[in-house]
């Protein structure tokens, strides 16, 4: 006798394969985690690409670096922005608060600070993992002390409030 499985069987099979892939999903798992990000990055005047890694420290603190390279921006006086205007590159600290405020495990808030080429500035995110390798995170960032290098007026677009929305993956 060959067995064919009903459209209710189907379902319930697909729905026990999702839900068992979706139970290890985790946003920050702690000391030894690392976490990468591919985003969007958004500001007045620019657009670009962001990327981030964060490397777990203990149980809610991570550190990592980021970068973003910005791809469209306005000139300023008549100039368009070299490369040097366009990337900045930034060291940060993370407190990943998901576990203390109780959220799903798949979640993860984290506020930090950020020591870069262009500000030392604040950053609050948040991830969500649909899976054990892969989510989506969210994050803005505003400097808290700019430095003045660039008489020209570029140094305007890396101290500025930033958006960043995009990809995360577990590495």
């Amino acid at each position: 006798m060959k067995f064919k499985p009903n459209k209710m069987e189907k379902i319930i099979v697909l729905a026990f394969v999702l839900s068992a892939t979706l139970i290890n999903a985790q946003a920050f798992k702690g000391k030894g985690d690392t976490k990468g990000q591919v985003g969007a990055n958004f500001q007045d005047g620019a657009n670009g690409i962001y990327v981030s890694a964060d490397f777990g420290l203990g149980e809610n603190m991570s550190f990592g670096f980021s970068s973003n390279y910005l791809l469209s921006s306005n000139k300023i006086a008549g100039l368009k922005p070299k490369f040097e205007d366009r990337i900045d590159v930034k060291a940060r600290f993370n407190a990943n608060l998901g576990n203390v405020f109780k959220l799903n495990p798949k979640m993860d808030i984290y506020p930090g600070l950020d020591l870069g080429l262009r500000n030392f500035g604040g950053h609050l995110g948040f991830r969500y993992f649909f899976t054990n390798g892969f989510g989506v995170f969210s994050e803005a960032g505003i400097p808290i002390a700019k430095y003045k290098t660039d008489v020209s007026g570029f140094d305007y677009y890396n101290n500025q409030f930033v958006f960043n929305i995009g990809m995360s993956f577990n590495l």
